[in-house]
């Protein structure tokens, strides 16, 4: 099946083709006869039912400093001219990622967009994980000191985290002895309007936070992010390294828990976070993690991923059909 694939992605330029999974995605696509196109969610235009955008030609390889070549840019319907579109640009969760999530659900039926808009917009990392609270440490989302107050003292230590944050970025550890806890939460306050959230600190975090891939629901691999010295966050953005890793039948459980709804949902190529056999966040707007899996694993995680969307696009037609 030769496919023509548009990618919402942030810009090119700036992505580390070492570890970046939507460069990854891109390669497997290419390697598969697909055509490609690039464009950020900012270009989105709806008129009269249609979506369409200026969006640019372009072949990708594996090369430092030249790992893209680029046509000039040409204006695509996103029914008409294109087969998949990947939603892959990286939050903030904000109104401008809602906004994109509610245009490309004007697709619907027509031009298949991975991971499902619709469910991208009702699936936030740290929301939607709420769903599966029974595999989960004690979670307090609030804008209230005292609440905030009552749950460190019900727990000793907590992590404290914005509710729409990414890349591990304003993710703090409160100690014993709540230093700064106030001061925190003062800081969230004015800065996000929304609540944030606090977590039972799992000290399991320092041997590593594993990173789960699913794809269609399936657990494919993972791999275990492990922090610096001195640090809680794991996530490779802030520093932390990856190692191989299996999965335990704890994890198998989890899995076995959230792919029926990750498929059902058409959250289809899925990220989830566990530490200490304890779920923290289920990633669906851009999760990553392709290519450490890879070189630990050896195996082609973004063909698996080619594989399902084909399969996917293969049953819509039969269906329509």
């Amino acid at each position: 099946m030769t496919l023509r694939v548009a990618v919402q992605m942030d810009p090119l330029e700036s992505i580390n083709i070492a570890g970046d999974s939507t460069f990854a995605l891109m390669l497997a696509a290419q390697a598969r006869g697909a055509s490609l196109f690039h464009y950020s969610a900012d270009a989105l235009t709806y008129e009269d039912g249609r979506v369409r955008v200026l969006a640019t030609p372009i072949r990708v390889q594996r090369v430092d400093g030249g790992h893209f070549t680029a046509e000039p840019p040409v204006v695509i319907d996103l029914v008409e001219d294109i087969d998949v579109v990947l939603m892959r640009q990286d939050p903030p969760f904000d109104i401008a990622y809602i906004t994109a999530a509610h245009l490309l659900e004007r697709l619907e039926g027509r031009t298949l967009v991975v991971n499902d808009p619709a469910n991208v917009r009702s699936a936030p990392e740290k929301l939607f994980v709420l769903d599966f609270a029974r595999f989960m440490p004690s979670t307090l989302i609030t804008r209230s000191l005292d609440e905030l107050t009552a749950f460190h003292a019900r727990h000793g230590e907590i992590v404290l985290k914005p509710l729409h944050g990414n890349a591990g970025a304003a993710v703090f550890r409160i100690g014993r002895d709540g230093s700064n806890l106030k001061a925190l939460a003062e800081l969230f306050s004015d800065v996000w309007k929304e609540p944030f959230i606090a977590q039972a600190f799992l000290p399991a975090v320092s041997e590593g936070d594993k990173r789960i891939i699913l794809v269609d629901g399936e657990p494919i691999g993972a791999i275990n992010r492990v922090p610096g010295d001195g640090e809680i966050r794991s996530n490779l953005a802030a520093g932390g390294t990856a190692h191989r890793t299996e999965l335990s039948a704890r994890e198998r459980e989890i899995c076995a828990a959230l792919g029926p709804e990750l498929k059902a949902r058409g959250l289809l190529f899925v990220g989830i976070d566990v530490i200490g056999g304890m779920l923290t966040e289920i990633n669906v707007t851009s999760p990553t993690g392709l290519v450490a899996l890879d070189r630990f694993d050896g195996i082609d995680s973004a063909s698996l991923i080619w594989d399902a969307i084909e399969a996917k696009l293969a049953r819509e037609a039969n269906t329509r059909g």
